[in-house]
């Protein structure tokens, strides 16, 4: 396993883990329009990033899950309504620099859209440019800088499942 395997696979067990352990925060909302249960789809990515779109997806399930185990079904049939979503844009930037060539920090910046659409198609909420940022440091190894990028992209990804949650059931 390569090093951004072990590290996707370790995070993902430890959030896991959370959900199991019965862990819950206060306060969940109800989902629009009489919908009790949904199927979480993964999400579109056009984005040169690949794999995002599952971390994104991922995140998006553990939040609901921890937020309404009942919520989440496992097919669109099953389902009053179907969340999908598109990685609308994923940048990088140097935001700190040890000399004019040379970066100390980079910030990874993820955008997403997200729709909840009953079984007809018709749209009960969406919600677009949902965005969040994360610092991450920089040295002269690549495999470092591509652990760092993807940890990054994990904690915004949490960050922006709570938020989608939140909104989705006006639970702020």
């Amino acid at each position: 396993m390569t090093g951004n395997i072990k590290n996707a696979v370790l995070f993902f067990l430890v959030a896991f883990l959370l959900v199991a352990c019965g862990y819950r925060f206060a306060g969940t909302g109800e989902l629009p329009e009489g919908v009790e249960k949904i199927y979480i789809e993964v999400l579109k990515n056009p984005t040169s990033q690949t794999g995002i779109e599952r971390i994104v997806t991922n995140q998006l399930i553990v939040e609901f899950t921890r937020q309404g185990e009942r919520r989440i079904v496992s097919s669109p049939e099953q389902a009053d309504a179907i969340l999908k979503g598109i990685i609308a844009n994923v940048q990088s930037k140097t935001i700190s620099r040890v000399k004019t060539e040379m970066a100390r920090q980079r910030e990874v910046v993820l955008t997403i859209d997200l729709k909840l659409v009953a079984p007809g198609g018709q749209v009960i909420w969406a919600a677009k440019g949902l965005s969040d940022r994360q610092a991450y440091d920089v040295s002269d190894a690549n495999l470092e800088n591509n652990r760092n990028k993807n940890i990054a992209i994990a904690l915004i990804a949490r960050r922006l499942a709570e938020r989608a949650y939140s909104r989705l059931t006006d639970d702020f």
